[in-house]
């Protein structure tokens, strides 16, 4: 099997050094027997940079760097210096771009909403797939009295409908302010969305917030030759470690535009109680919050410094070549009765996609098996899949066939209604589906594993799988 995966693609074999880090770096994983295809959920970390960071945590006395004492500047200039190589490994001219860092990329996408210029005249467009974070920023813009407009993603790739993005970047015309949002990659669907799109808004009148959380973890980013207004990342998603930092790459001529709602502690120069009176800090500070997780943030420095030792463009060839092999077999399955044993959602080939595929199983007799019972099924076997729908209700939907009328009857009640609720009103339709997602450290044996557990399904029966005796191991 290897060898014919080989002949199909022969690139992987120029990818060869990640298996030595596999060994090295990752030995945990065959140690402990897990498969993990959960990338798009979160990175896995390398044993050096634990050891770097414990390292450089261990040779020196850091403390808060909203002072001016020895350990204080220790601590700012790592900050600092760890902020330079967030611009560097994105390309970003310190002329053009600032990077504030934040929680994650949620808090990214947070700070921008509450901080952008919504009002009556201004507009929100956003693509159907997009993560709820981005979807929320909606909030900010009605109860500001903006306009928000959905552009549609059209199944089965659920990629953008092309004549309804066009027909959205040209509307609106003498709106105050307009911002478009949208994935570089899908959470859900892996689908990769034009690039091209930034300028052709911006030409519009636009601002662009792209979201490339999924993106940047297998793909190089170049922001020397596409230029957002506003990029949200988080940085568990490229290389593991640290959690809990996130960025966002924001252009300076469009911050100028964002107004903070409120300031705290480290966003200003001085304040006064006497007046009621505040001086926010300029630049990055001002959209810094309190005080930075200052003693994770090298940490990151330390991830993108072994991404850059590896290479993007490694990585993406081993990515997109597992990725290749395993959409050929999945969608080679068949029942004896001809019938598919899974639907992909999304594209079925590499065009245009990243390392995400969304799939549902269903029986010889064409009833799909619950992702969740799936998800289950796959961790007794110690695969690390993702069930749900991904924090991404618009692609779900478009992929899922949800209507507006099979959702409108979910809020009704003023208040809310629990998850059990909301199955009973969709009257039993999946919630969901399955995610697999490849990454640095996948080699050909976990998707090789994957491929035997897919095909336990073939000529199965929903009634007939063994989900009351699965144990999770």
């Amino acid at each position: 099997m290897y060898d014919a995966f080989l002949d199909a693609y022969p690139e992987f074999a120029t990818t060869k050094r990640l298996d030595g880090l596999r060994g090295s770096e990752y030995s945990r994983l065959d140690a402990q027997g897990h498969v993990y295809l959960d990338y798009t959920g979160g990175g896995l970390y390398a044993e050096c940079q634990i050891r770097d960071h414990l390292a450089l945590m261990g040779g020196q006395v850091y403390g808060n760097p909203h002072s001016k004492n020895l350990t204080s500047l220790a601590m700012g200039e790592l900050v600092e210096e760890t902020r330079r190589e967030v611009l560097r490994y994105f390309n970003a001219s310190a002329d053009e771009y600032l990077a504030i860092f934040t929680q994650n990329a949620t808090g990214a996408l947070k700070l921008l909403g509450e901080s952008y210029p919504f009002g009556p005249g201004a507009a929100y467009a956003l693509t159907a797939d997009n993560h709820n974070s981005v979807n929320g920023i909606r909030e900010f813009a009605r109860r500001k009295g903006a306009t928000v407009t959905y552009v549609p993603v059209v199944d089965p790739e659920l990629r953008v409908d092309g004549d309804a993005l066009a027909r959205t970047l040209a509307s609106a015309p003498g709106a105050t302010h307009k911002l478009f949002a949208y994935p570089a990659q899908s959470n859900f669907s892996g689908v990769q969305h034009p690039l091209d799109w930034i300028a052709d808004a911006q030409a519009q009148g636009w601002d662009v917030l792209l979201d490339a959380a999924s993106f940047v973890p297998s793909n190089r980013f170049d922001l020397s030759r596409v230029h957002p207004d506003f990029v949200d990342i988080s940085f568990y998603k490229i290389f593991g470690y640290p959690t809990g930092i996130g960025c966002l790459l924001a252009r300076k001529a469009a911050l100028k535009k964002l107004v903070r709602p409120w300031y705290s502690g480290g966003t200003i120069t001085f304040s006064t109680v006497a007046t009621q009176n505040h001086y926010l800090t300029p630049g990055h500070a001002s959209f810094e919050d309190g005080t930075v997780n200052y003693l994770s943030i090298p940490g990151v420095g330390i991830g993108l410094e072994y991404i850059e030792s590896i290479g993007i463009d490694l990585i993406h060839t081993r990515v997109m070549s597992l990725t290749g092999w395993l959409l050929e077999q999945m969608t080679a399955l068949r029942h004896s009765n001809g019938n598919p044993v899974l639907r992909i959602y999304g594209p079925t080939d590499t065009r245009a996609r990243g390392g995400t595929i969304q799939m549902n199983f269903h029986d010889r007799d064409g009833v799909r098996i619950d992702c969740y019972d799936a998800e289950k099924m796959a961790s007794a076997e110690r695969i690390s899949l993702r069930a749900g729908c991904h924090c991404n209700p618009g692609a779900r939907e478009a992929a899922l066939h949800f209507t507006k009328d099979d959702l409108a009857p979910c809020f009704l009640n003023a208040d809310r209604i629990t998850f059990d609720e909301f199955q009973h009103q969709i009257e039993g339709k999946t919630t969901g589906a399955l995610r697999l997602s490849v990454g640095l450290a996948t080699n050909f044996a976990d998707v090789a594993k994957y491929l035997a557990f897919a095909q336990k399904f073939v000529d199965c029966r929903v009634q007939d799988l063994p989900l009351a005796s699965v144990a999770v191991g």
